[in-house]
């Protein structure tokens, strides 16, 4: 068993009547990292974690990194946000780039966060970002500790602000592309990881399953795909598919 494990928890794109949104844990001396948040979050952890036989709730999460706003990585932040805040008592730790984390609440989170009622007849009361989350900055040109995992990250091409991520721990290394159109100077960035996870979209503004097929063997050898539509046969894949639901050692 490596020091560094990957626990798949949804791996379909924004349209899958199949699957959970492309979504996943890391996991390393027991401490664990999130990489984005769909909605339903608990349901969608609690049943990869039964899946895979495996000691994981959303209370164990150390950290959540997000790679960018789109609904399908970010709609499950709100209801974890407040189950954070009112049943766990504690703010939720959320990782990304600074040109994510610009809209995070005004784009994404206020409408639904921002005021309270706090009992019948009382005024509304403004929050704040702060009230709910503790967010930390991710930086293109240094590696950023989070407990044993190092975290790179790089923008990638696609239509909103997002991220690719390089995760290390325990001299283990994962690569993930998040959404991009096909980037070959990307792929260069993630070769050194022991694992790649890419997407393979049909969809405008991601990365075709036949650009990936022209990756270069060594590299190509490294890569599972995540985020493919509900037409592909997985059993037929050329490339090896994540499941939902399975943990791999890395």
């Amino acid at each position: 068993m490596s020091g560094l494990r990957l626990l798949c928890l949804g791996n379909g794109d924004a349209f899958s009547a199949l699957y959970y949104s492309t979504c996943f844990a890391l996991e390393s001396g027991g401490r664990w990292l999130l990489i984005d948040c769909p909605h339903p979050i608990r349901k969608i952890v609690r049943e990869g974690a039964a899946a895979a036989k495996v000691n994981f709730d959303v209370s164990r999460i150390d950290a959540i990194v997000l790679t960018h706003l789109h609904g399908d990585h970010v709609s499950g932040l709100e209801c974890l946000g407040y189950y954070f805040r009112y049943i766990l008592g504690r703010s939720l730790v959320v990782y990304t780039h600074p040109d994510v984390a610009n809209a995070l609440w005004s784009g994404v989170l206020s409408g639904a966060m921002e005021w309270v009622i706090e009992k019948p007849g009382a005024m509304p009361r403004q929050r704040s970002l702060d009230d709910f989350f503790e967010l930390r900055l991710l930086r293109e040109d240094e590696d950023t500790a989070i407990g044993p995992f190092k975290i790179a990250c790089r923008k990638t091409i696609h239509s909103i602000p997002t991220i690719a991520l390089r995760c290390t721990a325990a001299k283990r290394r994962l690569g993930f592309s998040a959404d991009t159109m096909f980037d070959p100077t990307l792929i260069d960035w993630l070769a050194d990881a022991h694992l790649i996870v890419h997407e393979a979209n049909s969809a405008f503004m991601h990365t075709q399953l036949d650009d990936l097929l022209t990756v270069r063997p060594a590299v190509k050898r490294k890569m599972h795909i995540v985020h493919y539509p509900d037409t592909l046969d997985l059993a037929k894949s050329p490339l090896p598919p994540l499941r939902q639901g399975t943990i791999m050692d890395i």
